[in-house]
């Protein structure tokens, strides 16, 4: 695939790519006045909200600006998320161009109020590189829980810059959270092992899970890249139903946030060359499951994650989940 040139994607959103924060503000004496004295926190996706509502605890009021079933390359803020972040104390964001289309909502936000990269603390050697655009990432770095356990620093050190009086509660909820990270790393590990050799092959609708195949040992294949912005296109499917077929495939997967008109001409594909290929289920990508819900939490989306793709390839793992909690 040929590369497009960095600036096709927006010309400011490549301030977005820097691992270094928006703002370099010295910490304050005492937090900023939230709701009922809470800090007042944005923060762009759902899993980077969910790590800040762990660390943070009952210190702060989040707000996630994309929820449930949104796609994050084609996301625009609109005037009231503006305002959100006008209003917040601080904004995190994942950074790499992921919020590439916020672009010049946060560089100008930026200017006057804490805005951090959680993704800052990655080690670039260990960053993929995005096989769509010159000079760019994969951003989807959530999907390796030992990568995500970095964003945890970046919001504890971060909270405890601005609020300092409370920066041991911010750094022993880390701490707490951190180790429930290591335990979900360990399970994904554990049951990725047990799926056959021939069968660790993971077609996706869009190519998210790059870090997941590279953490947890799959080939993987997405009918589109890395951003959702352009379609699929014929040849794309084409090589894609070839790959199947001649890989005798037997199970692809849907995302929450990508419709699965490409990867159901991967399937019809197949069918037409008398190779069956089944949905082997619906997998979070770029946003977690609905509030309220284990699959609603950055755990319970990487446990649902794993857990059925481990079950569809032909590996053993609790149909619950880690925590029994899969479903609830």
């Amino acid at each position: 695939m040929t590369k497009k040139p960095l600036f096709s994607v927006a010309p400011v959103a490549l301030l977005l790519c820097l691992s270094l924060p928006l703002y370099a503000g010295g910490g304050r004496e005492s937090p900023p006045a939230g709701r009922e004295g809470q800090l007042n926190i944005v923060a762009t996706t759902g899993m980077i909200g969910d790590v800040v509502r762990n660390v943070a605890g009952d210190l702060a009021t989040v707000h996630t600006l994309m929820g449930e079933d949104i796609d994050p390359h084609l996301f625009r803020p609109t005037r009231a998320d503006v305002a959100r972040m006008q209003a917040a104390d601080i904004i995190f964001y994942n950074g790499l161009l992921l919020e590439g289309r916020m672009g010049d909502s946060l560089v100008q936000i930026g200017r006057t109020k804490p805005v951090f990269a959680v993704s800052e603390r990655v080690d670039e050697s260990l960053l993929l590189d995005d096989e769509e655009y010159e000079e760019a990432f994969d951003p989807h770095l959530w999907m390796d829980v030992s990568l995500w356990m970095k964003a945890v620093d970046v919001v504890a050190d971060a909270l405890a810059e601005i609020d300092p009086r409370n920066a041991g509660s911010f750094r022993a909820n880390a701490t707490a959270y951190r180790a429930e990270l290591e335990t979900l790393d360990a399970y994904v590990r554990r049951i990725a092992a047990t799926v056959p050799a021939e069968r660790r092959v993971l077609i996706t609708a869009h190519d998210a899970f790059g870090y997941f195949g590279n953490a947890y040992g799959f080939e993987v294949r997405g009918v589109q890249g890395m951003s959702t912005e352009s379609e699929a296109g014929l040849d794309d499917v084409n090589s894609l139903v070839s790959f199947v077929v001649e890989r005798g495939i037997s199970a692809v997967f849907a995302e929450t946030t990508v419709p699965d008109r490409a990867l159901s001409a991967v399937i019809e594909g197949a069918a037409a060359r008398q190779h069956r290929v089944e949905i082997g289920g619906e997998l979070f990508s770029d946003a977690m499951g609905a509030p309220g819900t284990y699959e609603g939490t950055y755990i319970g989306m990487i446990d649902h994650n794993a857990t059925t793709i481990v079950r569809a390839l032909g590996g053993s793992a609790p149909e619950r989940g880690l925590h029994g909690r899969l479903g609830q």
